[in-house]
């Protein structure tokens, strides 16, 4: 049978409200009773109730995650920061997976408020402000994760995406090159990230004398359309003179670097390439690629620190917390020697 409040209550000599106020340490209790109560606990291998308990205490210490696709890398990188950080300071996750459509989102948003959670963090690939604002309804603590679109004003945790795509722009300036194209996937959304990228890249090649800035549409940031788009880049090379290329994502740059494989154009010799975001995969390609580091363990480890200090000070920060940028320099990008 299992062990109840009333035999710690009996075997600690106190009264069952005492025990309550002990566990949920509602109200305060003299040191000595305190340690009664615990010593019954401990002996009695005691279990509270934890939807009683949250009912008197009004805390859960449950935390909802609604994520694109646990499968994607970057996302599970997301989740495990959350995670492990919410550990820390004894609080669980229940985490659901929207595979990209906005109605789940919203339908497993509710799902979680129904089971009491004190804060949610959106990982999102799609701009939804339906969605948004429903969860903004619920009055607890909320921030949002999106690798590819902002919503102004919403807590969330990046890195300066303007100043990256300055800084990596400016390293391939250092290294020489001049006429260096950017591979985009901007759909001209003013919500999208990618817009700052550009932004930094044609700072940074404004202030070169001769450089020539080029910025390139591909149908989409996978790996596929970074290799379907390789004969329209072959041809912009040689016509061009095009000596470095800068993707806007890692995948992008790791599709077009298998084209290049498959052509017999050789990285770095023939033409320097660089991408974005230090996914898995850009350490283990050979060569091995150049690229600005989003840290995507720490964004979801910042996210969940912002929504507990939220809980247990009654202050959410607002706006983005941007994480310092790394560029990781690689095999995949050298000197310009034309």
């Amino acid at each position: 049978m299992a062990v109840t409040i009333k035999d710690v209550a009996k075997l600690a000599g106190v009264s069952i409200s005492t025990v309550s106020r002990v566990i949920n340490k509602s109200k305060p209790v003299s040191s000595e009773v305190k340690a009664k109560v615990l010593e019954a606990i401990d002996e009695l291998g005691y279990k509270p109730n934890e939807v009683a308990r949250s009912l008197v205490t009004r805390r859960s210490n449950l935390i909802g995650v609604v994520a694109t696709d646990i499968g994607r890398s970057y996302i599970a990188q997301n989740v495990r920061g959350i995670e492990e950080v919410a550990r820390m300071y004894n609080y669980d996750i229940i985490l659901s997976n929207s595979y990209g459509d906005p109605r789940t989102e919203k339908k497993f948003a509710g799902l979680l408020r129904s089971k009491q959670v004190e804060g949610i963090v959106l990982i999102s690939e799609i701009p939804n402000d339906e969605v948004i604002e429903y969860i903004g309804d619920f009055g607890i603590p909320f921030m949002y994760l999106n690798k590819y679109y902002i919503s102004s004003g919403l807590p969330s945790v990046s890195i300066d995406h303007r100043e990256a795509g300055y800084r990596m722009t400016n390293y391939l300036i250092e290294l020489g090159h001049r006429n260096i194209l950017y591979l985009t996937s901007y759909e001209g959304r003013d919500s999208s990230l990618e817009r700052y990228k550009v932004e930094g890249y044609e700072r940074a090649m404004d202030n070169v004398i001769g450089a020539r800035k080029q910025v390139y549409p591909a149908q989409g940031f996978r790996v596929e359309h970074g290799y379907a788009i390789g004969d329209e880049v072959r041809k912009l090379i040689e016509e061009d003179d095009i000596t470095a290329i800068f993707c806007c994502h890692d995948e992008l740059a790791l599709g077009l670097m298998g084209y290049c494989y498959d052509n017999g154009i050789k990285i770095p010799e023939d033409i320097s390439i660089c991408g974005y975001g230090d996914t898995k995969m850009a350490s283990i390609y050979r060569p091995q690629l150049t690229t600005i580091r989003e840290p995507y363990y720490d964004m979801g480890a910042v996210a969940i620190r912002r929504i507990i200090k939220y809980l247990n000070d009654g202050e959410l920060e607002e706006g983005n917390t941007y994480l310092p940028i790394q560029l990781m320099k690689r095999q995949s990008c050298s000197s310009n020697c034309r």
